[in-house]
């Protein structure tokens, strides 16, 4: 009784809404024990949200994570690996169809979090097999000294634009977010569709990098004029001061392609009532506002600020995703895809 009465005084003295599912996660008690976390959000986001839980929670979280070039793929594999002796209790996914991979193969169990109410259905399971927030959306960086004005592409299609030829640059699509994103294509256009528009890009010879951080650097030196990139790298370029726009494509077309991080429980996860009190934060109003001003994400639950420069979520045009089907897709043209990129 006396814990609950301190956390109501508490909660009375902050009066902040943002903070009110933090307050829920922190319960009485103080150690909460451990929660081992494998994420493929950059670490150096990441930590400060497992650190921000610890403090609130009393539970501690070992966080696992991806490199950059094997970004979600890396620990997919692990987790796949490990599913007859799961040794993670939590898995917070960059994007959200590595996750139904998972799901796919039994190794998550479902958790509805309270936390999660004000997030919109498109975003969560109903039964809870995985809850979305943090998203963001792949976009193009264009470099406004090389695209003028008035030749601002508008549409993912314009990367294959004669005009542009060896101008233009894409992370490769066996990794990171790259890899959903042509997935997606795959799924809205069918199989022949998506293959001729990569074709297509590599005929107007456009660049294959390590990573989305890599199409951003490029793009903010001058060294292409455009590339395809995720939201979060591209503020990065616009708080760099780089001579850059971002620009939210197919806005009159199939829309813009959003990407909720998602956290999942694992089935039989050895620390299963911690990692429910680490998804608990993670979907919470005070986690979404920790991305948002970390690393540029947008949140997706009511009332949470977003920064400048990025759009929320109601003011973007989303592609329609059938996540489960672009996850199935993904992991059938893997084949041909390595064949694409040249390995």
């Amino acid at each position: 009784m006396m814990c609950a009465h301190r956390s109501g005084r508490r909660l009375a003295r902050l009066a902040l809404t943002v903070l009110a599912p933090v307050l829920a996660i922190a319960g009485c008690a103080r150690d909460g024990g451990e929660a081992v976390a494998y994420s493929s959000v950059d670490q150096v986001f990441a930590e400060p949200v497992f650190r921000e839980f610890e403090k609130v929670s009393g539970t501690r979280v070992r966080g696992v994570f991806d490199t950059e070039e094997a970004k979600s793929t890396g620990l997919l594999n692990r987790l796949i690996a490990e599913g007859n002796n799961p040794q993670a209790d939590v898995f917070w996914s960059g994007d959200p169809v590595r996750a139904f991979v998972l799901i796919r193969r039994g190794l998550v169990q479902p958790y509805v979090s309270p936390n999660a109410a004000t997030i919109p259905a498109q975003f969560k399971a109903a039964d809870g097999s995985w809850t979305g927030f943090a998203a963001r959306a792949r976009v193009l960086l264009v470099n406004k000294n090389l695209v003028p004005a008035g030749s601002m592409p508008t549409s993912i299609r314009d990367l294959a634009n004669p005009r542009w030829k060896g101008q233009t640059a894409i992370a490769n699509p066996i990794f990171s977010t790259a890899t959903m994103h042509v997935a997606a294509l795959f799924t809205a256009w069918g199989d022949d569709s998506a293959k001729r528009f990569l074709d297509a890009l590599k005929a107007n010879g456009i660049r294959v990098v390590s990573s989305n951080g890599e199409v951003k650097r490029l793009v903010a030196a001058g060294e292409v004029a455009l590339g395809l990139t995720d939201t979060d790298d591209a503020n990065e370029a616009l708080k760099d001061g780089a001579p850059v726009e971002v620009v939210y494509p197919d806005q009159d077309g199939m829309g813009t392609l959003v990407m909720p991080t998602v956290a999942v429980l694992l089935e039989r996860a050895p620390h299963a009532d911690a990692g429910r009190r680490l998804i608990d934060y993670l979907v919470s109003a005070r986690s979404e506002e920790q991305m948002a001003r970390l690393a540029a994400h947008m949140p997706l639950g009511a009332g949470v600020p977003r920064v400048p420069g990025v759009r929320g979520v109601d003011q973007v045009r989303p592609m329609h995703v059938d996540y489960a089907r672009v996850a199935e897709t993904m992991e059938r043209i893997q084949p041909w895809l390595r064949r694409w990129v040249g390995l």
